[in-house]
C-alpha cells in the first residue's frame, strides 16, 4: 500500500531545489519553497528502503553563483559516504530509522553524584578478543560489559559516533550528524548497546561535537556562510582551529531565528528520543564560546530527557568553574587541572601542596559541588599514566605503585572519576598522533600479574566510593600537611556519619612509624588497603607510609 511521504529541505536562501531517488529513477522530483525556507515535495512511497538526495542551488562561495549541486540530506539518519547518497526506510508511511524495540527503559540508573565514567573509542576498544565480527563495533563492546560492571563503572562516555568518511576515524569532524559510523554497526546494534547498558545500571554519554564540521558537511555545501563564521571565530588561535566553525551569532531576522541554534537543537532532540542517552559530552566549549547557547541548549535537553537525568559536560581546556553551575550553563566540567597537576607529582618532578589541595578539592577553584568536576589521569587527548611514567624512566614495581597512587586520588577526590579506556590494567601505548590510524588496546596484558593487580586496585577502590557516600559528597578538608615529607592527608565525610580518611606520601622515602597528628577519633578505624582495624591516640595516628603510596582508612 503506497502513502505520502513528505520530504523537506531547509535552505531559506537557495533559489531552487529538487528530490532525486531510486524511487523516480534518479529524475528531478521539483521542490516549492515555502515563506518558513523549507523545500518541500510529496510523493507516494511504499514500505521500503530507499536511497535519495537533494539537487540545489547552491549559496556556497566555492561555487560560481546558483551552481546547481548534489547533496546528501543534512538530516539524513543514514547515508551511503561512498555512493554520496541518505537512506530513507519507510514504514507505514512515515519515515523511521529503524525497528528496534527497548527493553530496559524503566530501569533505575545512578545519580551523577553516583558515577564512575569510562571513556572509550568503539573501533579501538575490542579486538579479536570477543570475535573478528564483532570487534571494533558495538556489539564488541556489549562483550565486554560484564567486564565493566565487574571494574564498577555505571558510565560511558563514547567517542562520537556519527558516520565520518573511511572505516577509522576518531570522528572529531562531524559530517553527518543524524546518522551513526556504519562501521560500528547498525542503527540497532547501537540502540542494543545503549539498551544493554540500562539493564546493567549503566548511563550512556556521547560526544557532541558542534562548534565545527567536516568540509564536506552539507550544510557547508548548501550555503556556507548561513551556517558558519566567514572568517576563522577565533583567528588569534589557530592551534585550536579544526574546521568550519557554526555561527551561533547569526541571526536570520526574517524567519525571526538563528539557524544554527535550531540544527543543533534538533540533533541533540533527535539523539535523545531516538537513541535514549543519559548525557553529552560538549566538545570544544572554549572555542565555541556562547554560553548563551549553552544554557539554552542544555536546557532543551533536559526538557527532551525527562523525567531521566541528564548530564551536561563542558570540555572546556584550560578548565574553569564558570562554565558550571550555579553560574554557567553546563552541569560539568573537565577536570583538565587534575591531571595536570597529579602526573608530575606522581612522576616526581614536582610537588606543591597548595596546588594539591586546589584540584583534590575543586571547591577552591570555584566549582561548587562534586558533579561540577570530572577529574580523570588521562584521555583519548592526553597519555596513559604508565606511559607518562616511563616518560620519566620509572618502570615496572615502581611504576604500578604510584600508579595505584594516583589511582587513589582520582577516585577518593571531590569529583566525579573517569578512566580512559585500559587505564584500570595500566595499558601504556603511546597517544595516537593520527586520528585516523587504529590503536586497539591491549586486553592480553591483563593476564601479567601486575596488571591484573591493579586492575583488581581499581575495582576495589571502585567499589569503595560506591559503597560510600562519604567518597559521593561535596565534603573534603585536608587536616595533615608537611611540605618537607610530602604527605597530605585528608578526610572525606557525609552527613551520615560516613567517614573516610586518605594519607599520601608523595616522597621517594619509606617514611616509616610516621605520625599524623589531629587524626580524626572513631571507635573503629580500619587500614582499607591492610583490611584490619588499626588503633589513633589522642596524639594522632603513627604508621608506615611506603615511598609514593596512599593509605586509605575507614571510620567507623
Amino acid at each position: 500500500m503506497e502513502n505520502i511521504t513528505e520530504f523537506t529541505l531547509f535552505a531559506p536562501r537557495n533559489k531552487g531545489a529538487a528530490l532525486i531517488g531510486s524511487f523516480s529513477d534518479w529524475k528531478e522530483i521539483p521542490m516549492s519553497k515555502g515563506e518558513d525556507g523549507y523545500f518541500r515535495t510529496q510523493i507516494k512511497l511504499e514500505d521500503g528502503v530507499y536511497q535519495y538526495k537533494f539537487r540545489i542551488q547552491t549559496k556556497s562561495p566555492n561555487f560560481t553563483p546558483d551552481e546547481w549541486i548534489d547533496v546528501i540530506d543534512p538530516k539524513a539518519t543514514d547515508v551511503n559516504e561512498t555512493e554520496k547518497y541518505s537512506r530513507v526506510r519507510i514504514q507505514d508511511g512515515r519515515p523511521i530509522v529503524d525497528t528496534y524495540l527497548w527493553q530496559h527503559d524503566e530501569m533505575p540508573l545512578p545519580d551523577n553524584r553516583e558515577l564512575v565514567i569510562y571513556e572509550m573509542h568503539v573501533a579501538d576498544f575490542t579486538g579479536d578478543e570477543v570475535g573478528s565480527h564483532k570487534g571494533g563495533k558495538y556489539l564488541g563492546i556489549i562483550e565486554k560489559l560484564d567486564y565493566l560492571c565487574e571494574l564498577g563503572i555505571n558510565a560511558i562516555e563514547l567517542m562520537p559516533v556519527n558516520e565520518y568518511p573511511g572505516d577509522y576515524n576518531w570522528g572529531y569532524k562531524v559530517r553527518h550528524f543524524f546518522a551513526t559510523e556504519s562501521s560500528y554497526g547498525s542503527t540497532e546494534d547501537l540502540k542494543r548497546l545503549i539498551d544493554e547498558c540500562h539493564g546493567r545500571g549503566i548511563r550512556v554519554f556521547m560526544d557532541g561535537i558542534y562548534n565545527h564540521t567536516d568540509e564536506e558537511c552539507p550544510l557547508i555545501l548548501i550555503d556556507r556562510n548561513y551556517w558558519y563564521y566567514e572568517y576563522k571565530h577565533y583567528p588569534e588561535d589557530p592551534d585550536n582551529y579544526w574546521g568550519p566553525e557554526f555561527n551561533y551569532d547569526n541571526y536570520d531576522k526574517n524567519l525571526n531565528i538563528k539557524p544554527a541554534w535550531e540544527y543543533i537543537s534538533d540533533v541533540v532532540e533527535f539523539w535523545i528520543k531516538e537513541y535514549h542517552i543519559d548525557g553529552i559530552r560538549f566538545d570544544a566549549v572554549r572555542q565555541l564560546a556562547n554560553f548563551e547557547f549553552f544554557n539554552w541548549l542544555t536546557k532543551q535537553a533536559k526538557n527532551h530527557a525527562a523525567p531521566k537525568q541528564f548530564y551536561n559536560i563542558a570540555e572546556h581546556i584550560p578548565d574553569t568553574s564558570t562554565v558550571v553551575k550555579p553560574d554557567g550553563p553546563l552541569d560539568a566540567c573537565w577536570h583538565e587541572s587534575f591531571r595536570y597537576f597529579i602526573i608530575p607529582y606522581i612522576c616526581g618532578q614536582s610537588f606543591e601542596l597548595e596546588q594539591l589541595k586546589q584540584v583534590l578539592d575543586p571547591k577552591q577553584q570555584g566549582y561548587a559541588i562534586a558533579t561540577n568536576a570530572i577529574n580523570y589521569l588521562a584521555t583519548h587527548d592526553r597519555e596513559r599514566v604508565l606511559r607518562e611514567l616511563g616518560n620519566c624512566g620509572i618502570f615496572d614495581t615502581a611504576a604500578f605503585q604510584r600508579a595505584k597512587l594516583a589511582a587513589t586520588l582520582l577516585i577518593t577526590a571531590m569529583g566525579v572519576p573517569m578512566l580512559w579506556m585500559g587505564e584500570e590494567f595500566g595499558e601504556y601505548q603511546q597517544k595516537s598522533e593520527d586520528v585516523t590510524k587504529p590503536q586497539k588496546i591491549t586486553w592480553s596484558l591483563l593476564s601479567a600479574a601486575q596488571n591484573h593487580d591493579l586492575f583488581e586496585y581499581y575495582r576495589k577502590l571502585i567499589a569503595l566510593r560506591q559503597q560510600t557516600p562519604a567518597l559521593q559528597s561535596d565534603n573534603i578538608q585536608f587536616f595533615y600537611e608537611n611540605a618537607d615529607d610530602k604527605v597530605l592527608a585528608y578526610t572525606r565525610w557525609d552527613e551520615q556519619n560516613s567517614h573516610v580518611v586518605i594519607v599520601a606520601n608523595f616522597s621517594d622515602q619509606n617514611l616509616n612509624q610516621y605520625k599524623i597528628s589531629d587524626f580524626p577519633t572513631a571507635e573503629y578505624l580500619r587500614d582499607w588497603v591492610g583490611n584490619r582495624e588499626v588503633e589513633s591516640g589522642e596524639d594522632g595516628l603513627v604508621t608506615d607510609l611506603p615511598k609514593y603510596t596512599a593509605k586509605i582508612f575507614v571510620l567507623q
